[in-house]
Parts: structure tokens; C-alpha cells; sequence
């Protein structure tokens, strides 16, 4: 009679690690292929290959494959597994499941001899959120929650909240007014439309990723999803979503902190965490879902930068052999400027964003915009003074991803900095003012510290767009930030007399308006026409010499 067996007759007789595997385990070459891999697990009929120390799970292969990289080494998608002995109990293995683990390693004599899987589908919640959620969720929030579980119910569907606010949560963070998303386990775009019918609001709908946004009065932004499964079909592209289970779309989150939610139909507020985010929050620890994670999107390398800092927490070794593999693979042609953007916009929105860029940047993060980037220590002396020249040159309108932009691009080859900006999707003008910033910098820095003429100084910065100008409020001492901030705060219109008035007084119209009043301007600035009689006075004395 098995232990299994004996377990079931004699309830105090317990099975032993062994007795739990239910996951075949092949064992392959240290170098395998991934290719070759997929293939051996696909033969055995197992779950997973042992590829050194270390194990790569059957999606994981499939992952690789569908992803172009089918002659990368499996050991480079492999995870570090945990393991026990074939005569551990029972309890040994559930406490490393819980922690998060797809599976458990047994081991016998050395060697692998299969694995227990964690079981997905059907997960009842664990702890109640429902304490955590009464200090830190308004009371009208607390109430839409609960509005949309019934909602829910009477669809006979099922609501969760998820993403940021579940982490903040179980942070005992106050939640201020904030968007909401919530997945539901049957017809998201149906339970958004009845939301928005319910509170007075409109709904927007993107059937292709199943997912809808409900702003109503009052109740600000609700991002609805219908549960759903992602597959990445190249690297850095968005992903082919299907309809899934709540387990599944925790999955193709990319952290564990974020891969919780909360159940709103009973009201109890009851937390799923599958993947062991609250251990890994409690342990101030980042950890990726899987070995491809940025891969499949290099943008969680920005993200992943924002909560370690923000969060204060440690990548784990997974995290940063992730974040290595997906350097290694660059370029993403797939992989869109606006979203890179995006994600420095959002970077710029941080209370510390200069620990953020500073860290992307010594981690070689920045190769996204072009392999050839190299994050200097000059590079992070500017980028240390970002916060500051982005102070001033809001002021004067410059955008904020443009700037950070020239900071971030400022002193690479030319070729580089114009493909850098190239690729987070600035283009035409736009591109062509950045790259004029950075190649004629020097010598506006140079012509503003010369004793030129106010007129000269103006003409030369007017010329420029603001972003140009905040690059050289970063890069300038005083006496040039001085002069910047003096143009800056030069009236908009210096001269009293209007094209109409110049052509009454005998200017014939068209290019000749603009050559006279661009004349009284920089006698405005030099001083040396101080009222509107004197600028009548250089209109008449212009026309009777004729121009």
C-alpha cells in the first residue's frame, strides 16, 4: 500500500514530498537550446527541463519560441526553482506553493525525480482586505466597490478590484481619489456599459483588448477588463489577448506586488494572491512573473526602476538576470516611441525621479533608445539637475519628455543622440529642433556669456524652440541663466506700434512690416528707442530712405 493510500485510510499517516509529484521533470545538457528544449519536455511529456542549477519551465520554451528565440540557451530562461527532498512532508511543499512557486522541485539522491504543481482554478480568497480597506479606501469608493460586486452578481459574473490600489492597500496607503481598475471573470464590456448606465456616465470601449473605460460623475475613471490571457507574438509589440480566468490575468501582469486582487461581491474584500505578493511586499522585494517578462515588454524595466524607488524595494536575482536578458536583446523595433515616452512622463511624475533615471541608467536601461547609449558620469550630473531646469522651463512652456529627452541624449555621438530621439518618436520639426539644441548648444552658450548686444542675445534665443532653452538653463552657469531668465521674463509685445500702424505711416505690406518692427524691437531691447514717439520717428526716417 502507497503512502498516499495508507494517508487516506490513517489520516495521521501524512504523504512525503514524493508521494505529491505530479509533474514529470526532463534533464537536459547545460547548454540545451531552447528549441531543442521545448521539444524534450514536448517527448517526456514534462513540465519542466533541469538546465544547470536551474529550471525551465515548458512555457517559459513556448514563450521563447513564439518570440523568435528558439536558439537562445534554455539556462537563460530558467528560474530558480525551490526544492526538497523526496522524504520532506507535505507541509514543506504547500508553504513554498503559497510563497508564490508554479511548482516544487523533489529531489532523490541528487537528482530531480519530478515536481508538484500549483493548482490554479477555483482559488477561494485568502486573508480579508476588508480592515485595510476601511482605513484606506474613502467611504464613496468603498461604496462603488461594493456597487459593482452586485452589479456583478446579477450578471452572474465576477468583479475584482486589481492592480496599484491592491498593492497600496495591503501598504496601508491612504487611497486619495484615483482611477479604479477592475477585472471581471464573464463579460467586462457588458458589466461597463450597465456601470455607466447606473451612474449617469459614458462608456468607451476596446473590444480588441476586451476591456472598456466608465467615467461618471463623481466617480472619476473605471477601467473594466474582462479577464484575459496575453500572448506577445514579438518582442515589444502589444499582445493578442483571449477571454481567461482571474488566476490568468494575474499572470500577465509583470510584478507580483501587482499581480493581487480583491473579490467585491461578497463585501468580506477577500485578497487573492497566487503568486505571493504580500510576502513579497512585507519582504521589500521586486520580483518578475517570469524569465521573459521584459522581454515580452522592455517597458517594465522603466516600471520596475519607478516601484524600487518609489517602494523602496530590492529586484530579486530573477528580476535582474530578466533585466539583463532583454539588454542583451536589444534592439524592439516592435516596441512604439509614445510608449517610451509615456514611461518617462510617468518617471518625471515621481517624488525622486533623478534616483529613477540614475538607476535605469547605470543599469544600461537606456540601450532602448540605441545600443550604442552610454550613461556618463556627465549624463548623470545633468540628469541630477533635470528636476530644477524642468522648474524654469515650465514656466516658458517647454515640454517635459522633451527636455528630459535632451538631458538624457546630451553628450552622446551626434549619431547616436539623433537616433536616441529618432526612436522615441520625435520627428520632422520637432526632431529637428532637438538635434539643432543639441549641436549648436555649445555656441549658444558661448554667444550668452559674450558681451553681445540685448538685441543679439534675444534674436539668437528666439530662434529657439523651449524645450532648446531649458537644455541651456541646465548647462549654463549663472551669468547665462541670468540672461535666460531675462528673456524669459521680456514683455510679449515690446513695441507699441502694430503692422497696421507701420503701414498707415508709408511701410508697403509684406515682408517689409516684419524687417521694420523686428528693427524697433532691438531698439526696444538695446535701449535705444524708449517710447511710441521714437518709433514713429525710425518709421518715417526708414521710409523717406526707402527701407
Amino acid at each position: 500500500m502507497s503512502v498516499a493510500k495508507r494517508a487516506h485510510a490513517y489520516p495521521q499517516a501524512r504523504p512525503a514530498a514524493g508521494d505529491l509529484v505530479d509533474v514529470a521533470v526532463a534533464t537536459a545538457p547545460a547548454g540545451i537550446a531552447v528549441g531543442a528544449a521545448l521539444e524534450l519536455v514536448r517527448k517526456r511529456d514534462a513540465r519542466v527541463v533541469a538546465a544547470g542549477e536551474r529550471y525551465a519551465l515548458r512555457e517559459d520554451l513556448v514563450r521563447a519560441g513564439l518570440l523568435g528565440l528558439a536558439d537562445l540557451r534554455a539556462a537563460d530562461v530558467a528560474r530558480e526553482l525551490p526544492a526538497v527532498d523526496a522524504r520532506a512532508g507535505e507541509v514543506a511543499v504547500r508553504r513554498r506553493l503559497q510563497a508564490g512557486a508554479p511548482l516544487v522541485v523533489v529531489r532523490g539522491r541528487g537528482a530531480p525525480v519530478g515536481a508538484v504543481a500549483a493548482r490554479s482554478g477555483g482559488r477561494e480568497p485568502g486573508a480579508s482586505a476588508a480592515a485595510r480597506v476601511a482605513r484606506c479606501v474613502p467611504s464613496e469608493t468603498r461604496a462603488l466597490l461594493e456597487s459593482i460586486g452586485r452589479l456583478a452578481g446579477a450578471q452572474r459574473a465576477r468583479a475584482f478590484l486589481v492592480g496599484g490600489t491592491v498593492r497600496d492597500v495591503w501598504r496601508e496607503t491612504l487611497i486619495e481619489r484615483r482611477d479604479l481598475d477592475i477585472v471581471v471573470e464573464g463579460d467586462g464590456l457588458a458589466l461597463a456599459r450597465q456601470l455607466a448606465r447606473d451612474l449617469g456616465g459614458t462608456v468607451v470601449e476596446h473590444a480588441r483588448f476586451l476591456t472598456a473605460t466608465v467615467e461618471a460623475p463623481g466617480a472619476g475613471r473605471i477601467d473594466v477588463a474582462t479577464a484575459r490571457s496575453e500572448r506577445y507574438e514579438s518582442r515589444g509589440a502589444l499582445p493578442r489577448v483571449l477571454p481567461a480566468t482571474l488566476d490568468d490575468d494575474l499572470m500577465r501582469r509583470d510584478f507580483t506586488i501587482n499581480a493581487m486582487a480583491i473579490e467585491l461581491q461578497s463585501g468580506a474584500f477577500g485578497l487573492h494572491d497566487p503568486l505571493g505578493g504580500r510576502m513579497d511586499l512585507a519582504a521589500r522585494r521586486l520580483r518578475v512573473l517570469h524569465p521573459l517578462s521584459y522581454v515580452e515588454d522592455p517597458t517594465r524595466t522603466f516600471r520596475a526602476a519607478r516601484y524600487a524607488t518609489r517602494l523602496g524595494l530590492t529586484p530579486d536575482r530573477a528580476a535582474v538576470r530578466a533585466q539583463a536578458l532583454a539588454l542583451r536583446l536589444v534592439p524592439y523595433p516592435a516596441l512604439s516611441g509614445p510608449r517610451l515616452v509615456a514611461e518617462i512622463e510617468r518617471i518625471l511624475a515621481e517624488a525622486d525621479p533623478v534616483t529613477v533615471l540614475v538607476r535605469l541608467g547605470r543599469a544600461g536601461v537606456f540601450r532602448l533608445l540605441d545600443a550604442r547609449y552610454r550613461f556618463t558620469g556627465a549624463t548623470r550630473h545633468r540628469v541630477e539637475g533635470l528636476p530644477a531646469a524642468l522648474a524654469w522651463a515650465r514656466g516658458i512652456g517647454a515640454p517635459a519628455a522633451d527636455l528630459a529627452a535632451l538631458t538624457l541624449v546630451g553628450g552622446q555621438a551626434g549619431s547616436v543622440a539623433a537616433a536616441a530621439l529618432a526612436r522615441l518618436a520625435f520627428a520632422g520639426e520637432r526632431h529637428g529642433h532637438l538635434v539643432r539644441a543639441l549641436d549648436e548648444g555649445p555656441a549658444d552658450l558661448a554667444a550668452l556669456g559674450a558681451a553681445a548686444a540685448p538685441s543679439e542675445r534675444a534674436r539668437r534665443l528666439r530662434e529657439r524652440v523651449p524645450a532648446a532653452l531649458g537644455w541651456l538653463w541646465l548647462n549654463g552657469d549663472g551669468r547665462t541663466r541670468a540672461v535666460l531668465e531675462w528673456y524669459a521674463a521680456l514683455a510679449p509685445r515690446l513695441v507699441e506700434l502694430s503692422g497696421d500702424d507701420v503701414v498707415d505711416l508709408g511701410v508697403p505690406r509684406g515682408p517689409a512690416v516684419a524687417r521694420v518692427l523686428a528693427e524697433l524691437r532691438d531698439g526696444r531691447l538695446d535701449g535705444r528707442l524708449t517710447s511710441r514717439a521714437m518709433e514713429v520717428e525710425h518709421v518715417r526716417r526708414w521710409t523717406e530712405n526707402g527701407g
